[in-house]
This record gives C-alpha cells, structure tokens and sequence, in this order.
C-alpha cells in the first residue's frame, strides 16, 4: 500500500508570517527519501496555503510523482493544464471550511465534474474523485469513467464505538464494489498513528493520503522520521 504525503500544512506554517520557510520544496524532496510514493498538495481558490509559483517549482523535482487536489472549477482547470501533474483529485471546496469536508456530490454536479475529468484526461493528466465510500457515488465515478476514486474517510476518523465500526464496514464494501468495476481505490481524510491501521488492512485500497498527522508528529520527532514511521505502520498492518 503507497503512502501519499500531503504537505499542505508546511506551507500552512509557512503563510501564517508570510516568511519563504518553512519550505514546501525541501520537505517534499525529504519526504520522498523518507519512502513517500507521492506527493500530495492542494492549491485551494483563496490560496490560503499553497501558492501557484510552488506547483511550477516542484514538479520537476519530484521523483516520484505530484497528485494535486483541486475543486472542479475552470480556474484550477487551467492551472493543471499548464502544470501538467501525473494526477489530480478533484475534491469538493468551500471557502469556510477549515480543510476538505465530505465528498465529491457526483450524482448533483455529473455534467460539471464529468466535463473537467474528460478534459483533465484527454491532456494525459490521471483523474481522481474525491468521495464518500457510497455505492450511488460509486456507480457515477464508474460512469464518468475515471480510473481511480480517493474514499473520503473523515466520518470514520471522527465516529466513535458503534458508528466507527458501521463506516469501516462501508469503506471496505465500498473499496470491493470499485475494485470490482476495475477502479483504483485510494483513501485519506483525519487519518493519524493511532487509527490508520484498520483503513490499511482493508485489501484493495492502493494509496492512503495523509498530511495534517505527519505534520504534527514531525514537530516531536522530525520530518523524516514522521514519515518514516507513518510508512512503517501501513507496511506493517497492509501486510497483516
């Protein structure tokens, strides 16, 4: 299972003095030698993190590969044309919000999110979808023909007893039900140390995309070492 590492929060730290550190760059190259297998960043509409000039100036450093995150509107649109990353996520955005809260409403906006994908698609760019583990969903990604789904697993990170349990169960149905229709599963949303494991052991999921937790940790232990040891667990409980 790969570890995708989002580094919105190195520059979330970064913005709040307006200062060029800490930089987004030299903790993308880091952790990539610490075994990231992607590096995931979001460029949200009121720029509250990342800016514009830090997707230009990393793509050509990664070694591994940039998945960008992006709501379905035309200004990002052209941004990932230009920028050309191996893949985006299209995630749904709210300037209030304090990060990405809930899925993709594929069945509501299908004409919109389907037009943007295609266009995404035909410049050779890999389309994900961000969205709720539901089947209804599911069933829309299938037909917009996407290759991969990324399951938004922010309701199991915050449910507690009972609840959590019954959402682990519709993120492993969910992940059988698009594997079966030939779509790449990933997953990520409030996933940390202590219940990551349970989301790693589910069979079928290809990437879980975690940024906040590493972050965090990274301010105890060091960057590199937070993601070593992130990497280390999914090993560990994929592999169980």
């Amino acid at each position: 299972m790969d570890l995708g590492v989002n580094i919105d929060h190195i520059a979330t730290i970064r913005q709040a003095r307006g200062t060029n550190y800490p930089s987004v760059l030299d903790a993308a190259v880091l952790a990539e030698k610490a075994g990231a297998d992607s590096i995931t960043l979001h460029l949200r509409e009121d720029r509250r993190h990342m800016q514009d000039k830090d997707l230009y100036e990393l793509k050509p450093l990664l070694k591994t590969k940039m998945n960008l995150e992006l709501a379905p509107v035309n200004e990002m649109l052209k941004i990932a044309l230009d920028v050309l990353p191996e893949d985006v996520c299209l995630v749904p955005e709210r300037r209030e919000e304090k990060t990405t809260e809930g899925g993709l409403d594929l069945i509501k906006n299908f004409s919109n999110i389907k037009n943007i994908s295609d266009e995404l698609s035909n410049a050779g760019v890999r389309v994900s979808l961000f969205i709720a583990p539901e089947i209804d969903q599911i069933d829309k990604a299938i037909e917009m023909k996407v290759p991969i789904i990324e399951l938004h697993t922010g309701n199991y990170a915050d449910f507690k007893g009972e609840e959590k349990d019954k959402e682990l169960i519709k993120i492993q149905h969910a992940t059988q039900y698009a594997r079966k229709a030939g779509i790449l599963v990933n997953a990520g949303h409030g996933l940390h140390y202590e219940n990551v494991q349970n989301i790693a052991k589910i069979n079928g999921i290809h990437e879980l995309n975690i940024g906040h937790a590493i972050v965090a940790k990274a301010l105890f232990v060091g960057w590199e070492n937070a993601v070593i040891e992130m990497k280390e667990i999914i090993n560990e409980f994929a592999k169980s």
